[in-house]
């Protein structure tokens, strides 16, 4: 079982490389299918065929999801819902607003990895594709566990107590709802989903997250601080699709200016994303819209590759909290170098580590761009920088 997760920044054409990707595996065999987290769903649009919040069979082994996230309230926890909008109501707004309204915050994201997990758990697809939405969106769903964890340790212990405590106080001054023991074990269930799925996706073994970019500066920048958040977050990144690079064989001196600068910027992901592989997607000459060019796409992505192989093991980059609290640590493979070769220069949210004559710029995640680093350790093979 593969749990594929593709993001990028919104434009790059993230939708039409997890298309073709699961078009591709089902061409070679596998059960897979393919679901949109994105609340602007585009999926369908890129398959060229209707989809609904439930599986869609798209072709021979391939299904199309895009997750609704007011499907997925009713299918699993209509109880919380109904709690919500009953409080809601209580407090004066009209019914049906009410119901609108108790959509909380995160729900699209729960909604997302609840599909995910039930997918993976239901024996009926050998792979699993999510088209992430953009950067940020994804950033909120790959996070959403881990706060679940924490909530579910922390405060819902706390929270649970004092509504046993209060509910019968509450009924001699107030009609207010107050939540009752079944509420409290939907949310629970729900947390404790997550705790698994947190543990299915950070195994990269069963799972990855796939990085699409573009050869320009603003998206190669964004795919940057993507990727050090996933190291931060402990996910694995095992391949980079580099997009819509123009074909050699073009000619046409109306491109000349724009293959120099893919050129250029070609260099500069190959620096920043080495080891992990990079894959190049063709500038098509037509839209990748439909069966046909996604397969076009495929096959030029990947060759005659499997997209469901582990292309990459290991971490090329790792943030981690310092023992005790204080700080964090960043890591990297530097295995020929010494620390006499190394020279680090922060400015704003980069890290530049110069080696010699090679330079790598790293985009820090906001939680070290208000820290600095202080001092510089190997450990096998690794370039181990404090930041304080």
């Amino acid at each position: 079982m593969r749990i594929l997760l593709y993001t990028g920044k919104g434009g790059v054409g993230k939708t039409s490389v997890a298309a073709a990707t699961a078009l591709r595996l089902s061409q070679l065999g596998y059960r897979t299918i393919i679901l949109s987290t994105d609340s602007a769903h585009s999926l369908a649009d890129s398959l060229d065929t209707a989809l609904g919040p439930e599986p869609v069979l798209v072709a021979p082994k391939l299904w199309g999801q895009e997750v609704d996230v007011l499907h997925e309230i009713d299918l699993n926890w209509e109880k919380v819902q109904n709690y919500v909008t009953s409080l809601l109501s209580w407090q004066g707004m009209e019914g049906t607003l009410a119901a609108e309204m108790s959509v909380l915050p995160g729900s699209e994201e729960l909604a997302g990895l609840l599909r995910i997990i039930a997918h993976r758990e239901s024996g009926n697809y050998d792979v699993v594709i999510v088209d992430c939405a953009p950067t940020a969106e994804t950033l909120r769903l790959l996070s959403f566990p881990e706060m679940g964890e924490w909530w579910l340790q922390k405060i819902f212990p706390i929270q649970r107590a004092a509504a046993r405590v209060m509910r019968p106080l509450m009924r001699t001054m107030t009609n207010m709802p107050m939540p009752k023991d079944e509420i409290f074990d939907a949310v629970k269930h729900l947390m404790e989903q997550l705790q698994h799925i947190h543990t299915i996706l950070v195994d990269p073994q069963e799972s990855a997250v796939r990085i699409v970019l573009n050869a320009e500066k603003m998206v190669v920048k964004e795919a940057q601080r993507i990727y050090t958040y996933l190291n931060l977050f402990g996910y694995a990144t095992d391949l980079i699709v580099c997009n819509r690079v123009i074909p050699d064989e073009v000619n046409d001196p109306y491109f000349a200016a724009w293959k120099d600068s893919q050129k250029r910027y070609l260099g500069l992901i190959d620096e920043a994303f080495s080891p992990v592989p990079i894959l190049k997607g063709p500038f098509f000459d037509q839209e990748v819209v439909g069966l046909p060019m996604l397969q076009r796409m495929g096959d030029a992505v990947y060759g005659d590759r499997d997209p469901s192989t582990i292309f990459f093991t290991g971490r090329a980059q790792e943030v981690r909290p310092q023992v005790g609290g204080k700080g964090y640590t960043l890591s990297l493979p530097l295995p020929l170098a010494t620390k006499s070769d190394i020279n680090l220069l922060q400015t704003g949210d980069e890290l530049i580590v110069q080696v010699g004559w090679y330079k790598r710029n790293i985009i820090l995640p906001r939680v070290l761009t208000t820290l600095s680093p202080h001092g510089a350790r190997f450990e096998d093979g690794r370039l181990v920088i404090n930041f304080n």
